[in-house]
C-alpha cells in the first residue's frame, strides 16, 4: 500500500509545483536562465536578492492593469537603498513647491541654500546650470542623470527630515526611513535632523519665498531584520572594527515602496488618490524626460566623462555592458538606482516603443563576499551588475514573446526635448 500512496503524493507535489510556476512566471523565467543566474539564485540568502516584476496590460482605452510577481521578497529584511532614496525626494520636492502656492515660485526659480549651524554648507551658485543658479529642477536633473549626491542633499534640506518622511507615510509608503544626507562628512544622527535655511528668488533676484532652519523630531526604528550586518567594518582611513556594521540609523525604503512610488508617478490614473504625488502636467513631463535621459543628452548639466555610458545609472537590462555603450533608440528606462556598501538596487519602468513592450522591474542584491563594510571591496562589476543586467534581459525577452490583446499606446513617455 505504501508505494501507491507515495506515488500519489509525488504526483500531487509535481502538480502543485507546476501550478506555482504558472502563478509566478518570474520564478520560471529566472530558473530558465541556467548558469547565467544559477550561482546567485542558489544562494539568494547570501546575496539577499529580492525582485519584483510587474506585467502591464492595456484595455481598448489604453488604461493599464498590473500583475506583480515577486522573487524572494522580504519586506522585513533590511537592505541599504543608497541613492534610490533620491527618487522620492525628487517627487516630494516638486510636490512641496506646488503646495507652497506662492506666485512666481517654480522648480526653475533660483534657490539659495544657507548654513544655519556646523557642518552645514551654503550654495548660491551652480555653474552647471545655464544661468549659473541652483534650482529644484537642476538638482533633479543631476539626480536622475548621474545620481549626484549633493543634489539629493540640497533637496533633503529643502524638504526637511520630518516633512519628507511624514508625506511618504501619509501616502501609504510606510516602510520608509530617510534620515540622513549622503556622502558628506561631519553629520551625525542629531545634525541630520537640522536642515538649512533656504530662499527662492524671481528672475529679478527678488526673494519670493524663504524657509528657516528646521529641526525634525526623532523617529522610531522600523522593525527590520539584519540592521546589523557583516563581521566588521573599516572606520576612518584604516582602522578595522571587528563587529557588525550598524544600519540602525541609516536610510531605508522598502523595494516594494520604491516600485509603488515609481508606479504612482508613471501611472497616477491607475493608483489610489492618496498614493499620488501632487504634481502638475509640467512636472510629470519633466520627470519623464530626465528619469529616462542619458548623460550624453544633457547640455546643462554636461557630463562628457559619461558620454559613452548610457548605462551609467541603468543597471537592469544593461548593467552587464561595458563602455562604450549606447542603448538602442527604441528603448527607454525610467528608473532610479542605488549603489553603496555592497548593495545594488534598481527600480525601473522599461519601454520598447518599436515592439510595444512595457513592464516594471525592481531588484536588489548585496555583494560583499568578505563581509567587511567600508573596505571598498565589493563585487559590483563581477557579480552585482551582471546579475541585474541579465535579470532585465530575461524579463525583456519574455515580454517580447508575451501575447497582449491590445498594443499599448506609449506616446506620453516620448518626452525627449524641452522641459
Amino acid at each position: 500500500m505504501q508505494k501507491p500512496i507515495l506515488l500519489a503524493f509525488s504526483l500531487c507535489l509535481a502538480l502543485l509545483s507546476g501550478l506555482t510556476a504558472q502563478k509566478n512566471p518570474l520564478r520560471l523565467i529566472l530558473e530558465k536562465q541556467g548558469p547565467a543566474l544559477d550561482t546567485i539564485l542558489n544562494n539568494v540568502d547570501r546575496y539577499q536578492v529580492q525582485i519584483i516584476y510587474t506585467q502591464i496590460d492595456r484595455d481598448a482605452n489604453n488604461f493599464p492593469t498590473f500583475r506583480s510577481y515577486t522573487y524572494n521578497l522580504d519586506t522585513n529584511l533590511y537592505y541599504y537603498p543608497a541613492s534610490a532614496v533620491k527618487m522620492p525626494a525628487a517627487f516630494l520636492a516638486l510636490e512641496k513647491l506646488n503646495q507652497i502656492k506662492v506666485e512666481g515660485l517654480s522648480k526653475y526659480s533660483p534657490m539659495h541654500t544657507g548654513a544655519g549651524r556646523p557642518p552645514q554648507t551654503s550654495v548660491t551658485v551652480d555653474t552647471t546650470a545655464e544661468n549659473d543658479q541652483p534650482s529644484i529642477a537642476q538638482y533633479i536633473k543631476k539626480i536622475f542623470l548621474v545620481s549626484d549626491n549633493d543634489a539629493f542633499n540640497r533637496l533633503y534640506e529643502f524638504l526637511g527630515q520630518e516633512y519628507l518622511n511624514k508625506q511618504l507615510w501619509n501616502k501609504g509608503y510606510k516602510r520608509t526611513r530617510i534620515i540622513h544626507r549622503l556622502s558628506v562628512p561631519g553629520f551625525d544622527v542629531e545634525s541630520n535632523r537640522y536642515t538649512n535655511p533656504i530662499s527662492f528668488f524671481d528672475s529679478l533676484r527678488k526673494p519670493i519665498f524663504q524657509q528657516g532652519q528646521v529641526n525634525s523630531m526623532a523617529y522610531p526604528r522600523l522593525n527590520l531584520r539584519k540592521q546589523l550586518q557583516g563581521k566588521g567594518y573599516i572606520e576612518g582611513d584604516s582602522t578595522m572594527i571587528n563587529q557588525p556594521f550598524d544600519f540602525l540609523n541609516r536610510n531605508y525604503v522598502g523595494l516594494e515602496e520604491l516600485h509603488d512610488m515609481l508606479k504612482a508617478v508613471l501611472f497616477p490614473e491607475a493608483v489610489r488618490p492618496e498614493q499620488r504625488f501632487d504634481l502638475t502636467e509640467s512636472d510629470y513631463k519633466f520627470l519623464y524626460r530626465w528619469m529616462s535621459a542619458y548623460p550624453r543628452e544633457s547640455t546643462h548639466p554636461s557630463y562628457p566623462e559619461h558620454a559613452e555610458e548610457d548605462n551609467y545609472v541603468k543597471f537592469l537590462l544593461f548593467g552587464d555592458k561595458k563602455a562604450p555603450m549606447t542603448i538602442p533608440n527604441n528603448i527607454r528606462i525610467f528608473n532610479k538606482v542605488g549603489l553603496a556598501y555592497g548593495f545594488l538596487t534598481d527600480a525601473a519602468y522599461i519601454v520598447d516603443f518599436e515592439h510595444g513592450v512595457e513592464f516594471m522591474l525592481a531588484a536588489t542584491i548585496r555583494v560583499n563576499n568578505d563581509e567587511v563594510f567600508n573596505d571598498g571591496k565589493y563585487e559590483y562589476d563581477e557579480i552585482g551588475l551582471p546579475f541585474l543586467g541579465k535579470v532585465g534581459q530575461a524579463i525583456y525577452v519574455n515580454e517580447l514573446q508575451r501575447p497582449k490583446l491590445v498594443r499599448p499606446v506609449l506616446a506620453k513617455f516620448k518626452v525627449e526635448e524641452g522641459e
